[in-house]
């Protein structure tokens, strides 16, 4: 048997899942983050966990440190070197607004202007070379630079993609002339075209790579120090795991890792209970991330928006984020309209009836005030007793009375936009693209999904919503569960009538090799592995290509064949005799962990007895039953409105609702008939 603990570290909470046998939970826990010094946070759950460290044979790692460094803009001081006529590539970007009317807006480069330089070499865009690298105009570029004090150093050339030559020998001289340096070599992050794309996420991987490796360095010292020598894994944003040696050389792969591995868990919960379609909704202290899975696989996208005109191309589960969590800020607009988030109270202060100083409402005091929270038994809060619901109606009250409302009306209204907002996102992930959300279930996970869950379920239309066994560690679940996984991709850009026999085979077979190479340094166990293959492709002319999955032995006839299949599918037509475009090829290298699968407990023939009764503020005050998680049972139902509090979470089951457990532990809760 693998002892394993997965650890998600969150903006306001740190969770913990530890499995003493690998299959069942042994233990959950939420202790406050530490944002000065994330890794702090890890080894205080471990900790408080009383784990011992002879016990444990994995960690397994989600954490939030690279995308708060690009909000933020806490990255390094970084310079970038690219082709001559170049250097503004970052803020040319494409043609979009941060604003849809008007002109305003601010982009903030991650590497400003004043630190981007360009030299004299040209490609084009067969890798031919039309003007020779000037390894002089380098060398002494690098001697500037080194004065610059800057920690790393970002190599985006033109059309590299097709040949990494000139590139790779930039990085060679840097690396002679300051063997510190960390160097990013664009083609080794991203082997495709889109220079703008292509140079944004090098510079995002240079931007990040000091802070991730002083990280992983800091957090492997820790855990040795604390006598923690199991292998440490940590969450990619395509939903796989790499060791935390690699960590820094892979920083941009992390960018979305915790939200990553919920949806992964998610996945996994949902398949089991037999929900094929799935819609994720995690709200933890500082966001709410939404994700679409259908047949038990999350959508990949390929590119996606850090930040305005900060893209990141590479393969990332499709989450999509607003600032809407239990520490999100209501405040008043110039037009005197009630307002909730983006701001957050974060894990410091925190909310104001956490009694750490917060001075601002919060959702998480409108939750408290209406009684929706237990404020006797507050969740991942280890320094106090008692939540201080007083503090909160004070500044509740001061809030209503710019409104003209009552302090329970105004908790309410607090409650009612924050959910509107998080069913607005729903929305648009699922009606917007051509689903129908009663075709799918609605899985609610993070500290304060469970709470909103119902009201969102009610809003969009969605016939049923799950709640996991532990909804609050949902993301350190994911971790634990997750396998290792490496993605390679290479632009073609050619006519699949005109590839010679074989090319493609021996393009896809390249990239698995890479892949299966990476994946054995990483010296990680696992079970079995998997490939896989994706072409995308395009009719001539087009700019968006689709997504093929094929096969490597494939003659181009199979492919474009397969293209059609897709097109149709995607479009309920083709365009006939227009040629198709291989416009990349992609390959996915899995190592799957072994894990035992899980059986359903059979049904119990008792009744659901609450453990408590107390009044809960929801169109007005009303007598609601208390569950104590831990003892429902299979097959036991219960109706709303009913609260169900465990260790790291609360639900909220409204009225009119009714929910029954599964064989699984799961809580399905459904519009009652």
């Amino acid at each position: 048997m693998t002892s394993i603990v997965g650890i998600d570290v969150g903006g306001t909470f740190t969770d913990l899942y530890y499995s003493a046998d690998g299959v069942s939970v042994s233990r959950v826990l939420k202790v406050p983050s530490t944002p000065d010094d994330p890794s702090l946070g890890l080894i205080d759950a471990l900790a408080k966990a009383e784990i011992a460290p002879d016990g444990l044979d994995l960690i397994l790692h989600g954490t939030t440190i690279a995308t708060n460094a690009v909000i933020e803009r806490k990255g390094a001081k970084c310079a970038l070197i690219t082709t001559k006529g170049f250097r503004d590539v970052l803020e040319l970007g494409r043609r979009d607004r941060q604003r849809v009317y008007g002109l305003t807006g601010t982009h903030r480069p991650l590497v400003p202007r004043a630190q981007r330089w360009e030299v004299d070499e040209r490609l084009d865009h067969h890798g031919n070379v039309l003007t020779a690298l000037d390894e002089s105009e380098v060398r002494a570029l690098a001697e500037t630079l080194a004065q610059e004090d800057v920690a790393a150093v970002i190599v985006a050339y033109l059309h590299s993609y097709a040949n990494p030559a000139h590139e790779l020998r930039t990085a060679e001289i840097l690396r002679s002339v300051k063997p510190e340096w960390q160097v990013t070599v664009s083609s080794e992050v991203v082997r495709e075209y889109y220079e703008f794309e292509r140079t944004s996420t090098a510079a995002v991987q240079g931007y990040l790579q000091p802070l991730v490796a002083r990280y992983a360095g800091n957090l492997a010292a820790k855990l040795v120090q604390g006598g923690y020598t199991a292998r440490t894994l940590v969450m990619q944003s395509n939903g796989g795991l790499i060791p935390l040696s690699q960590l820094a050389g892979r920083a941009a792969n992390i960018v979305r890792s915790g939200p990553a591995a919920g949806v992964m868990a998610a996945a996994q919960l949902g398949l089991e209970a037999g929900f094929d379609k799935i819609i994720t909704g995690d709200m933890g202290g500082t966001s709410y991330d939404v994700a679409v899975v259908v047949g038990g696989v999350p959508r990949i996208a390929d590119t996606t928006e850090l930040d305005f005109r900060i893209p990141l191309r590479l393969p990332m589960i499709d989450v999509h984020t607003i600032g809407a969590g239990g520490g999100s800020i209501a405040w008043i607009d110039r037009g005197g309209m009630l307002q909730v988030g983006p701001r957050s109270a974060g894990a410091v202060p925190g909310p104001v009836c956490f009694g750490r100083g917060g001075t601002q409402p919060t959702v998480t005091d409108a939750n408290a005030v209406l009684a929706r929270i237990n404020a006797d038994h507050p969740i991942g809060l280890t320094n106090i007793d008692r939540l201080d619901i007083a503090a909160a109606r004070e500044v509740l009250d001061r809030l209503g009375g710019e409104l003209g409302l009552g302090i329970e009306e105004t908790a309410l209204a607090i409650l009612t936009i924050v959910n509107q907002r998080m069913a607005g996102r729903t929305r648009l992930l699922s009606v917007e693209q051509g689903h129908d959300p009663r075709e799918f279930a609605l899985v609610v996970f993070g500290g304060a999904g469970p709470l909103h869950g119902a009201a969102i379920m009610r809003e969009v239309g969605i016939r049923t919503m799950l709640l996991p066994p532990f909804p609050g560690v949902q993301c350190a679940l994911g971790c634990a569960i997750a396998d290792i996984q490496y993605d390679m991709a290479r632009t073609v850009e050619r006519r699949a009538d005109t590839l010679e026999v074989g090319w493609i085979a021996a393009v896809l077979g390249e990239q698995r090799r890479e892949g299966e190479a990476k994946l054995a340094a990483s010296e990680a166990a696992v079970d079995r592995v998997q490939v896989s293959h994706v072409a995308e492709m395009a009719y001539i002319g087009q700019i968006h290509a689709l997504r093929v999955k094929i096969e490597a032995d494939w003659p181009a006839a199979r492919l474009v064949e397969a293209f059609h299949e897709a097109y149709r599918r995607e479009n309920g037509n083709t365009l006939g005799d227009i040629p198709a475009v291989v416009v990349s090829l992609r390959t996915a290298v899995r190592g799957e962990r072994a894990r035992p699968p899980r059986e359903p407990s059979p049904p119990v023939d008792a009744p659901a007895v609450p453990s408590a009764r107390r009044p809960v503020w929801f169109d007005g005050w009303h007598d609601t039953a208390i569950y104590d998680r831990a003892s429902l049972l299979p097959g036991q139902r219960f109706a709303g409105p009913a609260i169900i509090e465990q260790a790291d979470t609360t639900a909220v089951i409204e009225p009119g609702m009714a929910a029954r457990v599964d064989g699984f532990g799961n809580i399905l809760v459904e519009m009652a008939s």
